[in-house]
């Protein structure tokens, strides 16, 4: 057999970094768990639940596609947190291969301007023109297509439902065939690089957001303050930080009622994803201006 006959297959191997970018509320965490088979990034109907760059890793016999989902790119609010939120996805578009750029189909406006603003020229970046599932006159469609096609020069251009599923494959092989010649970067089981005390927080903080909706400010946090293995068996105690009295009223609830909801929830997710039991302690602390710390961001995985 010949050199070049034994090296082919590993040359067509690729593998590399996706960033997954856009402004909040467009559907970038439900992308990505779709696209990895699972729950790893959270997700709410409320705008801007991810802050850290949660990365999903996706093996595929000729493609190993690490993606990074990054929180959604913040122009109007302007926190210690939200600034440190927009510096995670300045940093993640400069050390990846190619980047996928959600929008929202039949909605472009001066914030996902302000996005791809951010993705260097030389990045190829696919446009995912998101939510498919909801346009009701598909009619509207391809003259909102034709149009995003003149704001970049982009390597292609694919409509989806991370909802559904629909076009998510094709999404895939678009994103795969951008990176670069490569062996495998993770073992082909591996699922993200995120650590467990990691996505047991954000777990933990979704629950928050989608049990207690428009109730519970932005102003709210999780810290882990003890994660421990013993076997099968995880314990876990949290701390949910508020930034008022009121606030830890609120995630309380009447007879500690939305904060045992809130746990359970939690636990039950945590249990499917860690793949065993679970004892998950929680409390409630106010901590004012924790957003503005830089200490407690720094503690929490945020930056400062």
């Amino acid at each position: 057999m010949s050199l070049q006959a034994a090296t082919e297959p590993a040359a067509r191997h690729r593998a590399g970094y996706v960033a997954i970018v856009g402004r909040p509320n467009v559907g970038k965490s439900t992308l990505l768990n779709r696209m990895v088979g699972q729950k790893l990034s959270i997700v709410s109907r409320k705008p801007q639940t991810t802050r850290l760059a949660v990365s999903g890793i996706v093996t595929r016999p000729d493609a190993q596609v690490v993606f990074v989902d990054t929180p959604g790119y913040q122009t109007e609010h302007r926190s210690t947190l939200n600034r440190s939120m927009n510096r995670a996805v300045i940093a993640a578009l400069q050390e990846v291969d190619a980047v996928i750029w959600v929008v929202e189909a039949l909605r472009f406006d001066r914030r996902d301007r302000s996005v791809g603003d951010l993705i260097p020229n030389e990045t190829p970046v696919v446009l995912a023109v998101n939510k498919i599932d909801r346009v009701r006159d598909r009619g509207l469609l391809l003259p909102f297509l034709d149009e995003l096609a003149r704001v970049r020069n982009f390597a292609a251009l694919v409509p989806v439902s991370a909802a559904s599923g629909a076009q998510v494959e094709a999404l895939l092989a678009e994103v795969a065939r951008l990176l670069p010649p490569r062996p495998v970067l993770f073992d082909a089981d591996d699922v993200t690089t995120v650590s467990e005390r990691v996505l047991a927080a954000e777990l933990l903080r979704e629950k928050l957001f989608n049990l207690l909706g428009d109730e519970l400010p932005y102003a709210a946090a999780v810290e882990i303050e003890q994660f421990r293995v013993e076997g099968g068996l995880r314990r876990i105690r949290a701390t949910i930080l508020v930034d008022r009295d009121s606030h830890k009223g609120i995630v309380i609830g009447q007879g500690g009622r939305h904060l045992k909801t809130i746990a359970s929830r939690a636990r039950l997710d945590m249990e499917r994803l860690f793949g065993g039991k679970v004892f998950l302690e929680t409390r409630v602390k106010v901590r004012k201006g924790w957003a503005e710390d830089a200490a407690t961001l720094n503690r929490l995985g945020y930056g400062a």
